[in-house]
């Protein structure tokens, strides 16, 4: 009898560390199974970023590279142009990317640079102890921000996917999510255009991931599915938000996307 499901050969035989109901297990399988079925486990490599998935070098059977805190960019750039060859693609959180990280990934993709990056957003700083984000969701409580973040003083979530998308240079933007299989199986299909972008040499690639963390926002797995759903999806739309075939023209998402 044939087998319907299986690990993917790009997964490592390792017991992750993540939380119980964390999406970072999923986002992991789906880029492995991406990188299987496109055939380019031999060249390949990853960036771990300072954040929950800082030992995902652990989990994965092909090369990677640790930067420092946000600079995940801009170690990606220097592989890629130093081998052209590879797949390189970086994986950041919110705090690494939208934070300490902004002006690497701005510029990055503004340089069009030719590596894909996957993006998680969980709304909240999830390995230092759950502070305030720059995507934490207003009146959301988190340990910084204990009577819930105020945008009077703090100002709105931060966009990534529609502030990347209005850059002049060519790129394919977009956001999905991990919250169920229906919005898993769009997600993987966003995952793998991203890197058929970077082997055929045609642009910078930015899938931004809308997560969950249970233990962070003191919800069982399923309320912060709920919650997400709720609160995180009507500001945070889904979509497509540029492809290199568009040019300079940012698209209008689709919440079915």
């Amino acid at each position: 009898m044939g087998k319907t499901f299986q690990k993917p050969e790009a997964l490592a035989e390792t017991i992750t560390h993540y939380c119980p109901g964390c999406t970072h297990g999923v986002a992991h399988r789906l880029v492995a199974e991406v990188i299987d079925e496109l055939g380019v486990r031999g060249k390949t490599v990853g960036i771990a970023p300072v954040g929950c998935a800082v030992l995902m070098y652990n989990y994965f059977t092909f090369d990677f590279q640790e930067a420092a805190h946000g600079r995940a960019p801009a170690m990606a750039t220097g592989i890629k142009r130093v081998r052209p060859d590879l797949v390189v693609f970086t994986y950041q959180g919110d705090g690494d990317l939208a934070s300490i990280g902004m002006s690497e990934i701005v510029h990055a993709a503004n340089r069009g640079e030719k590596f894909t990056v996957i993006f998680i957003n969980n709304a909240v700083y999830g390995m230092t102890g759950g502070q305030m984000a720059p995507t934490t969701m207003p009146d959301q409580r988190t340990t910084t921000s204990p009577f819930g973040r105020k945008v009077l003083d703090t100002g709105m979530p931060i966009k990534m996917a529609e502030m990347l998308a209005a850059l002049q240079t060519p790129a394919y933007i977009t956001r999905q999510t991990l919250l169920s299989p229906k919005y898993i199986n769009k997600a993987k299909k966003a995952i793998k255009q991203a890197f058929s972008y970077q082997i055929e040499n045609t642009c910078f690639s930015f899938v931004e991931l809308v997560s969950t963390c249970p233990t962070n926002w003191g919800m069982t797995p399923l309320d912060a599915i709920k919650w997400a759903e709720e609160k995180m999806l009507p500001y945070y739309s889904l979509g497509v938000f540029k492809t290199p075939e568009n040019g300079n023209e940012v698209q209008t998402p689709d919440s079915t996307q």
